[in-house]
């Protein structure tokens, strides 16, 4: 969440600042009101208590004089009091929090200015030249998964319902692979992680996940469990409520894991085979840091994700995000989409985020900076490199032959016992 300081200190450049996100100005003029009688609150609790402690000493001279009649009608007056003080601060901090818990991040001031998805600007693209794209590589992923007896999506809508992808044979092993491919590029900065895939709330909540989608989520009612969206959620309440040394910073992280999305109103739009799935299998690269080392993280993590489409042979670009389109959490972010000849679409792939102290004023994440004085918030920056159903879709129309076989990159040869060639049918 945004600095409570800040909205009460400065509301015109919180209220300018969200604005290029498209937040109404009368939620922070409602937030600065729900402090102003948060603030308030607190001097009304002080008098309570200061009410509290006075009959607390007539409750004693009461009994101690005989009077235990009297004695039991002033406890019972201290009870009734010291629960209204308790109710008084604990509603007032809790609206504001609420507020605060749906406000967006501030963009950074150099995130492109925009409303939506039209606004963002293309940073570069690769490679130089656009490649040509042969007939055969104009075919959809499902139909080649399906010839090819890769990807079943008709058994994975039984198992599961729609939008539920099985992948089979060749095309299992090739998820597989993309994924040792990934973690062992990152092996040489980032620690691998393999976090749990259910999550407690406050898990969520430390994100920005929640409250404000819920919907989009699914939930373990019953355990009161969240399946993650993706490795961000564990990764940043990893040291949640905990104080790090700045000599351990930045402290980068990676984890493979299955994400989890309910997609909430996108039934119809982009739903066949790998465009739009609600389970996918994604590798995420997070970081801890100081605010001096955040911008160079953005820029390595972006350059990691890049890398690895260099090596698989995938044309991408490189979106810089407008205000509008952001993430409720990121301050900045860069998309990464690579060209799908068989769908003619460009799919996101990565998307790497600087979420500034947003996220970690939400989970309570400091660090004890090296020149003395108190904890300050770190920073947080996330992104996928990568997540791999659009990657997939994308390698098995760019890789398909005039024959019907389809050609992998030689760099997954390592991690698919030196097969690189899909045979045709028969």
């Amino acid at each position: 969440m945004i600095d409570i300081r800040l909205v009460r200190d400065d509301s015109a450049s919180v209220k300018s600042a969200l604005g290029r996100r498209g937040v109404d100005p009368e939620e922070v003029d409602r937030l600065v009101e729900l402090d102003a009688e948060a603030r308030a609150a607190v001097g009304r609790r002080d008098e309570l208590r200061a009410e509290v402690k006075a009959l607390s000493k007539q409750v004693g001279d009461a009994r101690r004089s005989g009077q235990d009649d009297v004695a039991e009608d002033l406890t019972a007056r201290s009870r009734a009091v010291g629960d209204q003080e308790r109710s008084l601060h604990a509603v007032a901090q809790e609206s504001v929090r609420e507020a605060l818990l749906y406000l967006p991040n501030l963009p950074a001031k150099d995130a492109p200015d925009g409303d939506g998805p039209d606004d963002n600007v293309v940073a570069r693209s690769w490679p130089d030249v656009r490649p040509g794209y042969a007939d055969a590589q104009r075919v959809p992923h499902w139909e080649i998964g399906a010839e090819l007896g890769l990807l079943d999506m008709e058994r994975g809508a039984k198992l599961s319902g729609s939008m539920f992808p099985l992948y089979r044979g060749f095309g299992a092993r090739l998820l597989r692979a993309l994924t040792a491919f990934a973690l062992d590029s990152h092996a040489d900065e980032f620690e691998e992680i393999r976090p749990p895939t259910l999550v407690l709330t406050d898990t969520m909540v430390s994100t920005g996940h929640l409250p404000k989608f819920e919907e989009e989520a699914y939930h373990l009612e019953r355990d009161d469990l969240w399946a993650i969206p993706t490795a961000e959620v564990p990764l940043t309440s990893m040291w949640r409520g905990d104080i790090l040394d700045e000599a351990d910073l930045p402290l980068r992280l990676t984890a493979a894991t299955a994400c989890f999305r309910r997609e909430a109103g996108a039934a119809g739009r982009d739903t066949r085979g790998l465009l739009r799935v609600h389970e996918f299998d994604k590798v995420e690269l997070f970081a801890y840091a100081t605010p001096d080392q955040a911008a160079a993280l953005l820029n390595g993590m972006v350059a990691r994700a890049e890398q690895l489409l260099q090596q698989l042979g995938l044309e991408y670009r490189v979106l810089d995000l407008c205000a509008g389109d952001m993430g409720n959490s990121a301050a900045r972010t860069f998309d990464l989409e690579v060209y799908s000849p068989g769908v003619d679409q460009w799919l996101e792939v990565s998307s790497v985020s600087w979420c500034t102290d947003y996220q970690a004023r939400r989970a309570n994440i400091r660090y004890r900076p090296g020149s003395g004085g108190g904890p300050v918030l770190v920073h947080t920056l996330n992104g996928s490199a990568l997540a791999w159903a659009r990657i997939w879709a994308a390698l098995v129309e760019t890789g398909r032959q005039p024959a019907g076989s389809v050609v992998l990159p030689d760099v997954l040869a390592p991690y698919l016992r030196g097969e690189v060639v899909i045979p045709a049918p028969g």
